[in-house]
């Protein structure tokens, strides 16, 4: 019994030290661990449907060593979001461009007189993984770095130079690597989530060094969101889950991508809205300015970073703008054209840069309208012209340009940035002339787009536009109509329809960037004013025995072939605190005189009365008697005032006067 009991003992001790041996065996392979990070956390468009949001990056460190010539475990990841994703959906989908990128190819460039790159990591070019639908499969070889940094395969920091590195390569090669394996993997969207499929994990195991996965290229709808100030902001929040947690397992999963808050601001300038009479023709009058400013430094963008300094040089295709975790301030992100058999096309290429929106409505019949075709320095609406930009660092800032349309493409592979049509004249401006353009008013309503061409995104910025409006009188055929023109400012394109996942509007047809309509309400900016007369009867009386005889007189029809006009007058009262209501004359037909008496229109009244005609030609006389006019009587002529309307105020000026003679206002 004795000897069983040791025997025991012996064999729980041996047991002890057996797994104690194991526990520090283990201890020398680390874990593999794999933690998020949002490098730039952009602020985003509230207005936005397709705003790009930061780039999420896992590392991992760790793990096992897996075996030369073993298949590479992979993984499902899907990133979900708390709003729509709307990245381009390329091919018809469903393949879109949201990229997963593994260790940053292309990130590390090398003198051409090093010669041939390192296939693998930083110095790999960028191999698209041909079946987005399923992955995939890699399988493990092996590379030998050294220590000079200027060299292919130069060892990562810490690693010791003739160290042997796993990677992962397309096929079984033994302990020789000489092909990249698959490092760009393109997500499905659905709805509010992007999934990547088959994504190959290889851990770093005992080499040192650290396995990156970049997601990039995801848009999502920011106006689904509520924006604020930018201590309010709302955040755009991801949340990733993996199909097998031990292959990739991942500490913090739930980043935040993004603020929201409104990009825009807007405003109409120049004393809006304008009055111009209907009785005066005008050429290229200046009506407004309309002002978009950001709310923060990186609302405007051009399409890509400008690539020279040369003018329109940020809306070309593209250049250089596809090295991972670069943040670049344009309305494209990473730039990659992708194989035939990945839908085609280039992902992260935006249509066009940031475009603003003036839509026009109630716009009077017969009037022309105009727009400077390029931001102005803004006085008033006495405005000066503003630099072209020579591009990049140019110390002109803030340029746009007016485009073709709302949707209209980019031309600059042809080298030329779509101007808006013909330019038709030039306006007059504070220190030179303003080149504009004419606006197509349909059904009383016109757009206007202008393109942001040269951005300074360390800068909050504004963009003025000069409005411009040609009226010709014809005031017997009501033309044009008394009305008042509207605008509303936006950021375009602003297509209609219900919203698709990664396509957004299903009107858009996929065009990046869009946006929501305008949601304030529309902004006046001019008026078209009735031709009318006003004039005073400064003493009217109907007391004490007296009465108050008045005559109004529509001379619109004359010798001088004046066009008839007719319309009421209304006649207003003014007898200290107690004053009557104001009564009307009714329709007073051209070359005909209303007449009545103050007793019939206000008994018992003492005081001034003006009357608004709304024609262009009044006379007036009264003529004060005791009743019966048995004993005396006394008469004058009702005094024209200047109209507020067309004057800003009470005074006649020198280009702005009334003509007491035949009621006549003109007005500059």
């Amino acid at each position: 019994m004795v000897d069983f009991r040791r025997w025991i003992t012996a064999l729980a001790v041996l047991t002890l030290f057996a797994g104690l041996a194991a526990a520090q065996g283990a201890g020398s392979q680390a874990p593999l661990t794999c933690s998020t990070n949002v490098t730039a956390t952009p602020q985003l468009r509230a207005e936005g449907y397709t705003e790009n949001t930061g780039d999420i990056t896992i590392t991992c460190t760790g793990g096992p060593n897996t075996a030369v010539g073993a298949t590479i475990p992979s993984v499902n990841i899907t990133v979900f979001f708390n709003t729509q994703v709307t990245s381009r959906l390329l091919g018809g989908g469903p393949q879109s461009e949201a990229l997963l990128l593994i260790d940053e190819p292309g990130s590390l460039s090398l003198p051409a007189a090093v010669g041939p790159i390192q296939p693998f990591g930083p110095q790999a070019g960028q191999n698209v993984c041909g079946n987005p639908t399923f992955g995939c499969t890699e399988v493990v070889s092996s590379t030998v770095c050294t220590t000079n940094t200027n060299t292919p395969g130069f060892c990562a920091p810490g690693i010791a130079a003739g160290s042997v590195i796993n990677v992962a390569t397309n096929n079984p090669q033994g302990t020789t690597a000489t092909s990249n394996g698959y490092n760009v993997f393109q997500g499905i969207v659905s709805t509010n989530s992007v999934t990547w499929f088959g994504v190959p994990v290889l851990a770093p195991g005992t080499s040192g060094i650290t396995r990156t996965f970049r997601f990039t290229n995801i848009r999502v709808n920011a106006s689904a969101l509520s924006g604020g100030s930018a201590s309010g902001a709302q955040p755009v929040l991801a949340s990733i889950a993996v199909s097998n947690t031990a292959a990739l397992p991942i500490t913090n999963p739930t980043p935040t991508v993004g603020f929201v808050q409104s990009g825009l601001s807007s405003s109409v300038g120049g004393g809006a809205p304008t009055p111009l009479q209907q009785c005066t023709s005008t050429t290229l009058a200046p009506v407004a300015t309309v002002t978009f400013s950001e709310n923060f430094g990186t609302a405007f963008k051009t399409r890509v970073v400008p690539t020279g300094t040369g003018a329109n040089s940020g809306q070309g295709t593209g250049g250089p703008q596809n090295v991972p975790g670069t943040v670049y301030n344009s309305e494209s992100n990473f730039i990659l054209a992708m194989p035939a058999g990945n839908g085609g096309g280039t992902a992260g290429l935006a249509d066009w840069g940031t475009r603003l929106k003036a839509t026009f409505n109630n716009v009077p019949t017969n009037v022309r309208l105009f727009v400077s075709i390029n931001n102005v320095v803004n006085a008033g609406i006495n405005v000066s012209p503003v630099p072209s930009p020579i591009g990049g660092t140019d110390t002109v800032d803030s340029y746009a340009e007016a485009v073709l349309g709302e949707t209209a493409a980019e031309n600059a592979g042809a080298g030329a940035f779509p101007v808006a049509g013909t330019f038709s004249s030039t306006a007059p401006g504070g220190s030179g002339p303003i080149n504009v353009t004419e606006l197509a008013v349909s059904g009383g309503s016109a757009t206007a787009i202008w393109e942001v061409v040269n951005t300074n995104p360390s800068k909050t910025e504004s963009f003025t536009f000069a409005v411009y409006a040609t009226t010709v009188a014809n005031v017997s055929q009501n033309s044009p109509p008394a009305g008042t023109a509207t605008v509303n400012l936006s950021f375009a394109p602003t297509p209609p329809g219900a919203f698709t996942a990664g396509q957004g509007p299903v009107a858009s047809s996929g065009n990046i960037p869009r946006f929501i309509q305008d949601p304030g309400a529309a902004k006046p900016i001019f008026t078209i004013n009735v031709c009318r007369t006003i004039l005073l009867y400064p003493f009217v009386t109907n007391q004490a025995g007296f009465d108050t005889g008045l005559a109004i007189a529509n001379t619109s029809t004359d010798p001088f072939g004046t066009g008839p006009q007719a319309g009421a007058c209304q006649m207003n009262w003014y007898s200290g605190t107690t004053s009557p209501a104001p009564t009307s004359s009714g329709n007073i037909p051209s070359g005909t005189d209303y007449v009545t008496l103050a007793s019939m229109q206000v008994p018992g009244f003492q005081g001034y009365m003006i009357a608004i005609c709304q024609f262009q030609y009044a006379h007036g006389y009264a003529a004060i008697t005791d009743v019966g006019a048995r004993n005396l009587i006394s008469s004058y002529l009702a005094l024209v005032m200047p109209d507020p309307a067309s004057n800003s105020g009470r005074a006649a000026s020198g280009l702005d006067k009334a003509k007491s003679g035949s009621g006549e206002i003109t007005s500059h």
